[in-house]
């Protein structure tokens, strides 16, 4: 494969590609041979329309694009035919996003012709970012920036700039960074994401691959996607082609607001595929914005595990359908511990904002002004109540995980629940790393049985059956035994935390 070479900014967008016309032009061939002139002439109208409106909307944002270039911090070599010798892939452009260790991305980073070397030998990085502020502040997503040297910021004119004060926020993978002596900036105008709809169309911008000025359209395929890392967003997913080189470019809508931010793609080659993920906007300006104001973004936390509620969950807990998150743990001198939650809460309502999800109830929450009173509404035996939370800044630390081995001592084996169970010891929480003192711990789940198809696993500690607490084998098959249509609601802990499991007995 020839090697790419960077083109020279570009002064105009018309080479950008604009799929979706084709559909348009697509319903104007299906029109019957013999259709009056008038339906076909409307059609074409129709699709002249579709073009116009983006074609606007582009220009209306091309201004406020820029490519960013860094150059690694350490340099790497090319062999002779100009790829990547494998096994000495440089950095993957996605590593700390929900596709960073897909296998896929990193044989396409092995193998992708050779880019542009920096002045260091190095190989230069390609990202987008999109102008927020007429001073100088672009947006762009942290995995474009983090760990790169002489970060320079070209704009559609072609001008270039060192870019200074970068700033980010790894837990969005967002960033902002600060050019100087840059005049006549236009930022982007930012819209509204919560408005957006699946259906709805966008239009991505940036420089996938270095080619730069791309456009490519598509439509809002979901929202509200969690996908992992990183662990403070939840995604739009559209089928604007997003490809290596676009993160950290505008995903904006037929009005000509940025309404994402440009992130991952899900692909098996490495390439488009139709899944691209972007931040929404309206997280994506809070956290420009704390960086802005401090630097670092501050988040507000109220010290619950929660878990998303399913049919079975809402059922246990008498609701008609499922709604609101459920409260599997609250931690200790925490906000929530003051305001009075308790496991087994469902948290409707958080200052006056329906919560239907973790992600989105952690969102609300973190985005909370810090040391004021938030109301939260929640759902406890039948009936619903208010309670009133101060939120603290966060001090979150990284879950720690690990596999631990269980010496079984004397289990107990519940053949209907495919459960081998003993009783909690001081010694056995200890070496498990679980904050219980009392419950049966698992110590062994039989494949294909009702507890491995609920989740359960070897080292859980059951603490709660049928919202009774469980003490010892005895009082877990007590609660087995009295549960309603053979179905029970566990509380389990692990090192990882709490959470509610619905069990059903096989028959």
């Amino acid at each position: 494969m020839r090697n790419m070479k960077y083109w020279k900014s570009m002064k105009t967008w018309a080479a950008l590609a604009v799929v979706p016309l084709v559909l348009a032009v697509a319903a104007a061939a299906t029109l019957p041979t013999d259709a009056p002139k008038t339906d076909r002439s409307a059609a074409a109208s129709y699709a002249k329309n579709l073009s116009q409106a983006f074609r606007d909307a582009a220009q209306d944002v091309q201004d406020s694009v820029v490519l960013i270039k860094a150059d690694p911090v350490m340099p790497v070599q090319w062999n002779d035919r100009g790829r990547m010798p494998k096994g000495e892939a440089p950095e993957n452009p996605f590593e700390g996003t929900p596709f960073g260790n897909i296998p896929e991305l990193r044989r396409f980073f092995e193998d992708m012709p050779q880019m542009p070397q920096s002045p260091h030998g190095g190989r230069s990085g390609i990202g987008s970012g999109v102008i927020i502020d007429a001073g100088g502040v672009i947006l762009t997503n942290n995995h474009v920036v983090e760990g790169r040297n002489d970060i320079t910021v070209r704009l559609h004119d072609g001008r270039e700039f060192k870019a200074t004060g970068v700033q980010t926020d790894p837990n969005t993978d967002l960033a902002i960074l600060r050019i100087e002596g840059a005049k006549d900036l236009k930022p982007a105008r930012l819209g509204d994401s919560d408005l957006l709809e699946v259906g709805d169309w966008v239009l991505a911008l940036g420089h996938p691959f270095g080619l730069e000025g791309t456009l490519t359209s598509g439509i809002v395929s979901a929202k509200g996607r969690g996908i992992g890392m990183p662990a403070r967003a939840t995604f739009i997913q559209t089928d604007a082609a997003i490809n290596p080189g676009n993160s950290g470019g505008p995903l904006i809508n037929l009005d000509g607001e940025v309404v994402g931010i440009n992130t991952a793609i899900s692909s098996s080659n490495g390439g488009n595929q139709g899944v691209g993920f972007a931040i929404p906007v309206n997280l994506a300006k809070w956290v420009s914005g704390e960086l802005m104001k401090d630097g670092v973004v501050q988040r507000a936390q109220l010290g619950v595990m929660i878990q998303p509620m399913t049919h079975e969950l809402a059922a246990q807990f008498g609701l008609k359908a499922p709604e609101g998150v459920a409260v599997s743990d609250v931690m200790d001198n925490t906000p929530a511990a003051k305001a009075g939650l308790k496991a087994g809460d469902v948290i409707l309502e958080y200052g006056g904002q329906k919560v239907s999800t973790p992600r989105e109830l952690q969102e609300i929450v973190e985005r909370s002004e810090i040391g004021a009173k938030h109301e939260v509404k929640i759902w406890r035996d039948g009936k619903q109540q208010t309670l009133h939370a101060v939120p603290r800044e966060s001090n979150d630390q990284p879950a720690q995980s690990g596999e631990t081995r269980l010496e079984r001592s004397n289990p107990s084996r519940l053949e209907n629940l495919g459960l081998e169970v003993e009783t909690l010891t001081p010694e056995i929480a200890e070496q498990l790393n679980v904050n219980a003192d009392h419950g049966v711990v698992i110590s062994d789940v039989l494949s294909g049985s009702p507890a491995d198809r609920a989740g359960l696993e070897s080292g859980m500690v059951i603490v709660e059956a049928g919202r009774s607490p469980v003490k010892s084998v005895a009082d877990l098959k007590k609660a087995v035994e009295e549960a309603k249509d053979g179905s029970v609601l566990l509380l389990v802990r692990s090192e990882q935390g709490s959470r509610f499991v619905v069990l059903k007995a096989s028959e």
